[in-house]
């Protein structure tokens, strides 16, 4: 007798589409970046139906990247706000101590 071994296709998840965490990066962030990661994250779900699942994977990590791209602009931008903040508060506070 001879088995034959039916392999049953394997059903493949759609990668992730990252649409939080654009959303969130955009809102909070960096708005100009975080735009092109909701729209890289939109593209995945039609990709993937349409069948283009090299594309979906490629939007997926496009819209993961961009996300943290923003992300990254967004804590520089705050780390250097503060920073600024500091060294003025720094530079009045030194200044009040030399009347001339």
């Amino acid at each position: 007798m001879t088995e034959q071994i039916q392999q049953q296709p394997q059903q493949q998840l759609p990668p992730s589409n990252y649409l939080a965490f654009a959303i969130i990066t955009t809102i909070i962030c960096c708005l100009p970046f975080g735009i092109v990661s909701i729209i890289f994250a939109s593209q995945v779900n039609s990709k993937w139906a349409a069948g283009d699942f090299a594309g979906a994977q490629s939007s997926s990590r496009n819209a993961k990247t961009w996300a943290w791209v923003s992300f990254a602009i967004g804590i520089s931008g705050l780390v250097i706000y503060i920073i600024a903040i500091l060294a003025l508060g720094v530079t009045a506070f030194w200044a009040d101590g030399f009347d001339f």
